[in-house]
């Protein structure tokens, strides 16, 4: 009886294996190749971007938060390159540099897939909303310490490895004030996933990409000095 009154607690790790869960779904469908993630977390103190592309998206709302993921040039080349023969583009039209404009593009994309499928989840599983800002690309090279502009009262920070097909790696950190939501009543929390929607989006940011590229160049100065930096 003890059991059923049992309330069902969803806590920091919770929101980062969901988080966990959408780079690995929403790249496995733009790939079409196997992007895994670590079983094993870090508890880390400092969250940042590091060599050689590093990529932030911000997010408000039932909870504060920030999002990093950073890629070596070759983890980022392989999965620019997938995508885009996956979408039909010949292979000597593609960048032939992490450097290129159209990588750290695609790559923004594809974060802002994946920061979509997650506060789609949020909102489904914990009846809560959170917003995010457009997701921002930089290529470095040294590392970027950065700090969240909102008062964070017991900050967690988290760091997971993965892994793509090839066996190259990079890394996902996740900043968020320490906290846990409750179940106090039973909802419906069931989850649809379109993979054909999904690949669809994904055809969609291919096109849409250059004029999402130039909203980013033009806020991106005032997001980095919120960020402290």
């Amino acid at each position: 009886m003890s059991g059923e009154n049992e309330a069902v607690v969803y806590g920091t790790e919770d929101l980062l294996v969901s988080l966990c869960n959408s780079v690995a779904r929403v790249l496995n469908v733009a790939t079409q190749s196997k992007v895994n993630y670590s079983g094993m977390v870090q508890r880390i103190t400092k969250i940042g971007l590091k060599p050689d592309i590093g990529c932030f998206v911000l997010f408000d709302g039932g909870f504060t938060g920030l999002v990093v993921l950073n890629f070596a040039a070759d983890t980022a080349m392989e999965i620019y390159e997938r995508y885009m023969l996956h979408m039909g583009m010949p292979k000597s039209e593609l960048a032939g540099s992490h450097t290129s404009d159209e990588v750290s593009n695609i790559l923004g994309e594809l974060m802002n897939q994946i920061v979509g499928d997650f506060t789609g989840k949020i909102r489904r599983e914990l009846q809560t909303n959170i917003t995010q800002n457009q997701p921002k690309m930089l290529v470095l090279n040294k590392q970027i310490v950065l700090s969240v502009d909102t008062p964070l009262d017991r900050p967690e920070m988290r760091r997971v490895s993965f892994y793509t097909e090839k066996g190259n790696v990079f890394y996902l950190e996740l900043a968020i004030d320490r906290t846990e939501f409750i179940r106090v009543s039973d909802f419906d929390s069931s989850e649809i996933t379109d993979p054909d929607a999904l690949l669809e989006q994904e055809r969609d940011a291919v096109h849409n990409a250059s004029p999402a590229a130039s909203a980013v160049d033009d806020d991106a100065d005032e997001l980095l000095k919120s960020l402290g930096m």
